[in-house]
């Protein structure tokens, strides 16, 4: 999605026009980087299955999984490729199902680059709070998806001027389908990395809040438009805000 310069323009006028007023919509691109993502992580998977049908074991996973003794001993990648990574089918497809659902209409309105930082530093940000308060090993996209639906909450929360009395309903069911998933979470006795998911929250929420769509109505060529506020270098001060922040939080153990 093309960036706009509101600044540009000489007249702001009212974000509330007369019914007479012809209002031009936000420029809108067509979600690709949701379906790349999708297609790299079922490549993953089914590399998976195939180590543990030919070696007997889930290559992939020891290799890039999420391990603090591994991460201990230098190899970081391992606080992001957990991502592509998933234990089961059914763990892949409420994933990807999240990643389309959520995944799609974030890439639409945000443009390619933000979809794509608010996934990988929500997926860092999960991972990061795994390894520092977690124990146990992990995998999933859940991260991701726990960024990506903190996203949409801020996008509906920064622009609910817009949205006028849907708003209400729409941060209402975010916040049943977070508590619920939430819930289910802290039910499965262990088995569910709920660090990694309020990890992915925390991140999404933050990038989300600091370079997220945020619309006025301003005049473009003489017709009122909807358009973008945000700035190239806001994405880029939250980009490296959100990942100072989670890398800091993530030199902790190497201190103790």
């Amino acid at each position: 999605m093309s960036e706009h310069q509101p600044q540009q323009n000489q007249q702001n006028p009212s974000a509330n026009p007369g019914p007479q007023t012809f209002v031009r919509g936000p420029e809108r691109g067509k979600p690709v980087l949701v379906w790349v993502v999708l297609g790299v992580t079922v490549m993953f998977y089914i590399a998976q299955e195939v180590a543990k049908k030919v070696i007997g074991f889930d290559f992939p996973f020891v290799l890039l999984g999420k391990f603090n003794e591994e991460i201990l001993k230098g190899q970081l990648w391992r606080l992001f490729t957990p991502v592509l990574l998933h234990g089961g089918l059914l763990h892949l497809f409420a994933n990807m199902y999240a990643l389309v659902m959520l995944g799609r209409s974030n890439e639409t309105i945000q443009g390619h680059l933000r979809f794509f930082l608010l996934y990988i530093l929500a997926a860092f940000g999960g991972n990061v709070f795994s390894f520092v308060l977690g124990k146990y090993p992990s995998l999933g996209a859940s991260t991701a998806a726990f960024g990506l639906l903190a996203a949409e909450a801020v996008f509906i929360w920064q622009n609910k001027l817009f949205f006028g009395k849907q708003a209400r309903n729409h941060l209402l069911n975010i916040g049943l389908i977070l508590l619920l998933n939430l819930g289910i979470g802290l039910s499965a006795g262990g088995t569910i990395d709920n660090w990694g998911h309020l990890g992915g929250l925390i991140g999404g929420f933050f990038f989300a809040f600091l370079a997220g769509v945020k619309w006025d109505i301003v005049m473009v060529n003489g017709t009122p438009t909807i358009v973008d506020k945000r700035e190239k270098r806001d994405i880029v001060l939250a980009t490296l805000l959100v990942f100072a922040a989670f890398a800091a939080i993530a030199a902790i153990p190497f201190f103790k």
